[in-house]
């Protein structure tokens, strides 16, 4: 897959590192980097060029990418660049960081987002999941296909534990995607058995959350919190 990040600090060449060495094809564009970054990930493409220009994305053969990561520490940026990329180049899949949370409601359909990711409401729920067990923690929204990744923390009185993960009754629209059991993740596997303190990593819909947490916690469905960071 061809994937291009725009931005090349700290956080666009772990990005592009991470791409590398999951055998993606990375071009990272940057009007500022230097030879020290582009040596950081020397395995990379690199344009030096600014990617609010619509020739910079041509130069890119920006069509020719199945996705565009705006990694930038700019708002502005990642919000011009996502829009760029979906409304000239027709780009499947746009992912925009978020910086300042108060900007987190313009990251949408509207600006060619598909999906936005706050460091801030990451770390927040993150915060928020570690007193929650049993509670839905909502982490973040896909744009377009309005599906929500949640975490619930099986409580150790779950009538779930020792169900093989292929026999959980999960409610319609609900994907188990990840465990993350004893600090390590996990693929989940229809013969591994749920144990207590399991983190389960799950795409829903908003309309299944509250019933999935009833499912997985075995209590009513209106005893179920859902936890969503600062910003809603």
């Amino acid at each position: 897959m061809r994937v291009v990040v725009v931005g090349a600090g700290s956080v666009g060449r772990s990005i592009a590192r991470e791409l590398i060495l999951r055998h993606h094809q990375v071009l990272i564009i940057d009007k500022y980097a230097d030879d020290d970054r582009s040596s950081a990930v020397p395995e990379a493409s690199w344009l030096l060029a600014d990617a609010c220009e619509i020739s910079t994305l041509r130069e890119a053969n920006l069509e020719s990418c199945e996705v565009v990561v705006c990694a930038t520490g700019d708002d502005k940026v990642n919000l011009v660049v996502s829009l760029l990329a979906k409304t000239e180049f027709g780009i499947n899949r746009t992912v925009a960081r978020v910086n300042n949370p108060k900007n987190e409601w313009m990251f949408d359909e509207a600006w060619g987002v598909d999906v936005a990711v706050s460091t801030p409401r990451l770390m927040t729920a993150l915060v928020e999941e570690a007193v929650s067990v049993g509670d839905l923690v909502r982490l973040f929204q896909f744009q377009q296909g309005k599906a929500t990744m949640v975490e619930i923390t099986v409580p150790a009185d779950s009538p779930n534990i020792g169900v093989a993960v292929g026999q959980l009754q999960l409610p319609p629209d609900c994907v188990l995607v990840g465990i993350i059991r004893d600090n390590v993740p996990m693929a989940p596997d229809q013969y591994d058995a749920i144990e207590g303190q399991d983190e389960l990593l799950l795409l829903a819909t908003p309309e299944a959350k509250q019933s999935l947490g009833a499912v997985l916690t075995g209590r009513p469905a209106d005893q179920i919190r859902t936890h969503s960071p600062a910003g809603d």
